[in-house]
């Protein structure tokens, strides 16, 4: 598709471009990567589950997706929880893309999002280790490649 906007079924603007792991566009009529199905409704349970079999695949971008719909459908008490989930996910995409200083923006955002929640961390999330992992990753050189977090301990 070649339209100066694309739009999904309903009529909503939505970029149909294939996307690499990291989530940068490609050209048109590039072989692509898979992307997590957007505006679902899941568990809780699956999005974790979901989020950490593409966090674990190298694949940060399309996580912080399905991380996003949990966030947009989650209840207001767990709001920033799932998005500062999110934001962890995009701050480790910009670190595998080279991007230090959008990675540790993102990392100390969503680090901060998901404290709150330390005390009582819901759903089994390593809220803590997640905390610790997104800081130690932030304030990193960007040597080497990052390891994935683990969102539940």
């Amino acid at each position: 598709m070649t339209s100066d906007r694309d739009r999904d079924p309903e009529g909503r603007a939505r970029n149909a471009r294939p996307r690499d792991a990291l989530g940068r566009p490609l050209p048109y009529g590039e072989p692509g990567e898979e992307r997590a199905p957007e505006g679902l409704v899941r568990p809780a349970g699956q999005a974790l589950q979901e989020a950490q079999a593409l966090l674990d695949a190298g694949r940060p971008f399309h996580a912080h997706e399905v991380l996003e719909d949990a966030w947009k459908s989650a209840p207001d008490a767990e709001r920033q929880l799932w998005r500062g989930l999110a934001q962890l996910a995009v701050g480790l995409t910009h670190a595998l893309r080279g991007n230090a200083r959008g990675a540790a923006t993102l990392l100390e955002r969503g680090a901060g999002n998901i404290a709150p929640y330390a005390s009582v961390p819901p759903h089994g999330i390593d809220v803590a280790g997640l905390a610790s992992w997104a800081r130690a990753l932030a304030s990193s050189t960007g040597d080497g490649s990052p390891v994935p977090p683990r969102l539940r301990g």
